[in-house]
């Protein structure tokens, strides 16, 4: 029996031994050993190769062993608060290959970004449900930064007409004031329409994050819905140019250029301009208002297709940074002046029924600005941050003419100047904003942050026509101060999960106008407020397996009233200075899946979204004098449940194809009627009106390289927008005949793009709304329809 056993043991080990030599043969081994910069051992960083399930992570000597077939592939090396690194390698049968791996310190958090090859993906390594998109395969497009974002799960751009026009974006079922937007992190409040997210091209910007609700510190910011940060290129480049020229339908004319250049002292300098113009001269179907000497009328069961014929705008910018890069004593410090100028037709007021022939506003903004940062200031571990600018932004309303105009240019003279309330009017918008923020480094998987933000904003009016405006009264000035802090903590132990817990303390001082009256418009007085509250909350992510992450959210949240929803803009919203600050308990759940096999990449994701708000400020319209204006209100309680989806698969560099699906369910909360009354309210349990709640996007890129030429491509791009009818006014109040909607919409987009040695030159056609759909948005003012346009773009760089 024991020489049996002892012949099966020697069998054993002989098979055993077989198959080892034989896996030797046909695997190979790649090892090595992780360190920073510094020569600090890195412990727990991830080492894969690309596009396969070959990974592991480093010991705690840094030291990484991973089994893989023969073959060519891509070492990928990353791990937290470093930049990932790629290297080629090329693995050969039963033998082992050694790689050391040098990871140089990330320069700041919010560039831990993983875009997959359509343009989109997942700001990866934050705890906070945050997204980007990379704006290169739209740079030769027409599109500008809100076009951009629309591509984004859960974001849908909202506008009241053409180039120019006002714009909001929403975000989760918020829209406007409540989503902040920052350009590499410094907040753009108070900086005039010329910067409006309509206005700025999308050449203008690397990629653009959005975090959803639950907002970092570091933004310093009062967001409920959210944060946009459109990030710029920081890369260090000897040279460049970028520059482009597109016209089309309405007699629009876009125009950008952008240069500058690094010497090897460190110093640099970068110019950025852009113009924008148009007409706006497209049709809408409206009412018309015909006069008679019998007297004016208006079939409201007649529409009629008419043009727009008051709504020129055009707008000017330059922005101009000297500085120097890279240095001992800044990573970066940059001196910064910006001027932009703007020219504005008001074709109609806040509904579309009304008409105005003349009616115009003008203005010009001045800004200095400051930006450095500095990592291991003093110590290791410390990173410094500062920005500061001084925005002097000064705007005329004009309204002096004593006529009535009709949607065909027919005027009428009616004996009393103005269209809409006589006025000629000069406000002067000063805005001081300062940004200050500290990152300490405890160790490598701890990290403390402490940010303060300082906003200042004064407005004084002056009248050229001793006439007061409806919405204001031009003798009393308008002064808001707003301090923000915030403290962090995030803890990194892994590259598989990390944490962060915050609090804020918000702190606001307004003082401004008050209408007595309960429509908000007119009879007003001077009256201050002071407010301050503290918000909290904490944010995490997991790694359930490689490929599929999850992060969890919530916050304590305050947004303080914005200077428009104080102080109105003098002309067509009156503001009301003792608003009191929204506050929202915000959740968020998300789920994100990427994967990649070969040539094929898959991204899906999805979220929920859960907000309690209180104080909840609404924008309505309000009558005075027979005109329309918009004013705002502290609703009480609203309820916001939601979710969105998205999905994207590409195949190599030939195809992507994807889309978004977003439902957002937002209603009133407040049971009774104000003023202490049992009686329950009407709209209790009511969806928010004059705000879309479903709605979706589809887009598809398809490409021919080196076709023609080698570095040639050619491009196809589709796009589509889907949006759901949703009510103007509260779903169950008033006759259901008399009940207005805005109708369910669908519109499609094509272009089509040629790329000359690798992108140097390009030439773009691209047909926007090609079925010619009736688009509207809010209260109905209809947007246009089928247009062309074409664009030319050139680029140089080292």
């Amino acid at each position: 029996m024991k020489t049996a056993v002892r012949k099966v043991n020697i069998l054993i080990i002989v098979l055993l031994t077989a198959v080892s030599v034989y896996a030797q043969q046909h695997k190979t081994m790649i090892s090595g050993k992780v360190v920073s910069k510094e020569k600090e051992i890195i412990d727990l960083a991830t080492v894969y190769l690309k596009g396969t399930n070959y990974g592991c992570m480093t010991n705690e000597q840094g030291i990484y062993h991973l089994h893989a077939p023969a073959g060519e592939y891509t070492l990928v090396v990353s791990a937290v608060g470093y930049e990932t690194i790629e290297k080629p390698v090329k693995l050969f049968r039963g033998e082992r290959v050694k790689m050391n791996v040098v990871l140089a310190s990330s320069v700041t958090e919010l560039d831990e970004v993983v875009v997959v090859s359509n343009g989109v993906g997942r700001v990866k390594r934050s705890a906070f449900n945050a997204v980007a998109v990379d704006t290169e395969e739209l740079q030769n497009s027409t599109k500008n930064l809100s076009d951009a974002l629309s591509k984004l799960p859960g974001m849908k751009l909202r506008e009241a007409g053409g180039v120019g026009s006002d714009t909001q974006l929403m975000l989760d079922g918020f829209s406007g004031k409540h989503v902040k937007v920052f350009i590499d992190g410094v907040p753009q409040e108070g900086v005039g329409s010329s910067f409006g997210l309509n206005n700025i091209p999308v050449n203008f910007a690397e990629r653009i994050e959005v975090y959803k609700g639950v907002v970092p510190v570091g933004f310093g910011t009062d967001a409920l819905g959210g944060v946009i940060n459109i990030v710029t290129n920081k890369k260090k480049r000897k040279w460049f140019l970028d520059t482009s020229y597109s016209y089309g339908s309405f007699n629009t004319h876009k125009s950008y250029i952008n240069f500058g250049q690094t010497f090897r002292s460190g110093l640099m300098y970068e110019i950025n301009a852009f113009q924008n113009y148009s007409d706006n001269d497209y049709y809408v179907d409206t009412y018309v208002t015909h006069f008679s000497p019998d007297g004016n009328t208006t079939d409201k069961k007649k529409i009629e297709h008419v043009k727009r014929f008051n709504d020129t705008y055009h707008n000017e910018a330059v922005i101009g940074k000297v500085g120097w890069v890279g240095k001992p004593f800044a990573d970066r410090l940059l001196f910064g002046f910006t001027y932009s100028n703007m020219y504005k037709e008001i074709q109609t007021g806040v509904r579309q029924e009304a008409v105005f022939g003349e009616k115009h506003r003008k203005g010009h903004s001045l800004m200095p600005s400051l930006e450095y940062h500095k990592r291991d200031l003093f110590t290791k571990g410390l990173d410094v941050s500062l920005t500061a600018n001084y925005n002097y932004n000064l705007t005329q309303n004009i309204d002096t003419v004593p006529y009535q105009y009709n949607w065909y240019g027919e005027k009428q003279y009616t004996g009393s100047k103005g269209e809409q309330s006589y006025q000629d009017n000069e406000s002067k918008n000063k805005n001081w904003n300062g940004t200050f923020k500290v990152d300490y480094r405890l160790s490598r998987t701890q990290t403390f942050t402490l940010s303060h933000v300082l906003t200042v904003f004064e407005r004084s009016n002056r009248s050229d026509v001793n006439s007061t405006s409806a919405v204001s009264d031009f003798t009393v000035p308008k002064k808001t101060r707003k301090n923000i802090t915030g403290l962090s903590y995030r803890l990194m132990p892994a590259e598989r999960w990390n944490f962060s817990a915050f609090g804020k303390y918000y702190n606001q001082h307004s003082s401004g106008l008050v209408s007595q009256n309960a429509d908000g418009i007119g009879n007003y007085i001077d009256m201050s407020k002071h407010v301050s509250a503290l918000g909290y909350g904490a944010a995490g992510t997991y790694w359930i397996i490689r490929d599929l992450q999850v992060k969890l959210s919530y916050e304590k949240a305050y947004r303080l009233p914005s200077n428009e929803e104080l102080f109105g803009d003098e002309d067509l919203e009156a503001g009301k200075a003792d608003l009191n600050p929204e506050n929202s308990d915000n959740i968020n759940l998300n789920l994100s899946y990427t994967h990649r096999l070969g040539k094929h990449e898959l991204y899906v994701e999805g979220s929920l979204i859960y907000r309690d708000t209180k104080d909840y400020i609404v924008r309505t319209i309000s009558s005075f004098g027979g005109k329309s204006y918009g004013s705002y209100y502290n609703h009480g309680r609203v309820k916001t449940k939601g979710f969105n989806v998205s999905a994207r698969y590409s195949y190599s560099h030939w195809l992507s194809v994807g889309g978004t699906y977003s439902s957002m369910d937002t209603r009133d909360n407040e049971k009774y009627l104000e003023g202490g009354s049992l009686q329950e309210s009407l709209k209790y349990k009511l969806r928010i009106p004059n705000q879309p709640y479903r709605y979706a996007s589809l887009d598809a890129s398809l490409y021919w390289h080196d076709l023609f030429a080698k570095g040639n491509r050619l491009s196809l791009t589709y796009d589509s927008y889907y949006q759901h009818e949703f009510p103007l006014n509260w779903e169950t109040i008033g006759e259901a005949s008399s009940k207005k909607r805005v109708p369910e919409q669908f519109s499609h987009n094509l272009g089509i793009t040629y790329s000359i040695k690798n992108g140097r030159y390009n030439l773009s056609l691209e047909c926007k709304n090609f079925t010619d759909e009736k688009l509207y948005d809010n209260y109905s003012l209809q947007k246009a329809g089928r247009a062309f346009y074409g664009k030319v773009r050139v680029y140089f760089g080292q």
